[in-house]
């Protein structure tokens, strides 16, 4: 039988272990679909969906951030798809930054909404994973 240590102060409130809180995890899901610089194509997808396998049973908010950046990745990686048969058109060498850019731009809005404690509603954003 383990005893407990009266002396040992528990975690704080909203931890989910490893020291993080459920805010830390929430930022993380929305960030970590930058990985798709590291690994193109597939990378901007594993990151939010770890974050949700991982963490996503441990409270309902990591698992609302987790699922709207994961649909929203999902939704780019489908727009960057048909903007690159477009390139062969030329209109794609010009939609294909721009579409890099807006999903930058919206990962870190939504970034800076989650450190706020705030769910961003992503534009342009399908609802694959409910």
């Amino acid at each position: 039988m383990t005893q407990v240590d009266p002396n040992q102060t528990p975690p704080p409130s909203g931890q989910t272990g490893g020291g993080l809180t459920v805010q830390n995890w929430t930022v993380i899901a929305h960030l970590s679909a930058l990985a798709g610089v590291i690994v193109p194509g597939v990378g901007c997808i594993l990151g939010p969906l770890l974050v949700w396998l991982l963490k996503g049973k441990d409270d309902p908010r990591i698992e609302a951030h987790a699922k709207a950046a994961l649909n929203f990745q999902i939704s780019m990686l489908i727009l960057m798809a048909i903007c690159f048969v477009l390139v062969f058109v030329v209109i794609g060498m010009f939609l294909l930054p721009l579409v890099g850019l807006i999903d930058l731009i919206l990962v870190i809005i939504a970034t800076v909404k989650a450190s706020n404690g705030e769910l961003f509603k992503y534009p342009l954003s399908l609802k694959l994973i409910k």
